[in-house]
Formats: structure tokens, C-alpha cells, sequence
């Protein structure tokens, strides 16, 4: 399964570091990324990929609430079956 994974919150040091490790405890695949910095706000789009015989939509999507309360940042998650759905319309 893939999906769209973004990140928003207050400039910190490990922004990266932290979503990425858990997306790695979570065995989420990054296969794309794009950050940025407006205004000493942090942005963070990805692309994420994994195995739905080894991991569920929502244990996922539990692990990175939970990280996003922990850090402050605003993260959330959607599957890129919605995108792919838009995109024939």
C-alpha cells in the first residue's frame, strides 16, 4: 500500500530523524520526500510504502498521531488510492 504522509509544525532539530525512525519501526518504505522551511515553520510531504500483509492502515496512522503529539507537529496520513481516484475524475 502507498500514502501521502505530511508533516507540518514549528521548526525543531530532528524533524526528519524522528518521522523517519518511526516510519521505519512502523516498516514504511520512504520512496519520495520534500521539505521545506516558510517562515521558520517546517513542511514535510512523503510518499510511503509498505507491505499491508506486515502492517495495517491504522497501526500506522495510530504510531504517527502518537509521534505528532509527542513532537508537537501536525502530522497526517492518507492513502494514495484517494489521490489516484481524484486524478480520474
Amino acid at each position: 500500500m502507498k500514502a501521502v504522509i505530511t508533516v507540518i509544525g514549528h521548526d525543531q532539530i530532528g524533524i526528519v530523524a524522528k518521522v523517519s525512525q518511526k516510519l521505519a519501526t512502523l516498516k514504511v518504505n520512504i520512496t519520495d520526500i520534500s521539505q521545506t522551511l516558510m517562515h521558520g515553520d517546517f513542511t514535510m510531504m512523503l510518499m510511503g510504502e509498505w507491505r499491508e500483509s506486515e502492517v495495517d492502515f491504522e497501526t500506522i496512522k495510530r504510531g504517527l498521531t502518537e509521534l505528532g503529539a509527542e513532537t508537537g507537529l501536525d502530522i497526517h496520513i492518507q492513502r494514495q488510492e484517494l489521490f489516484d481516484a481524484i486524478q480520474k475524475l
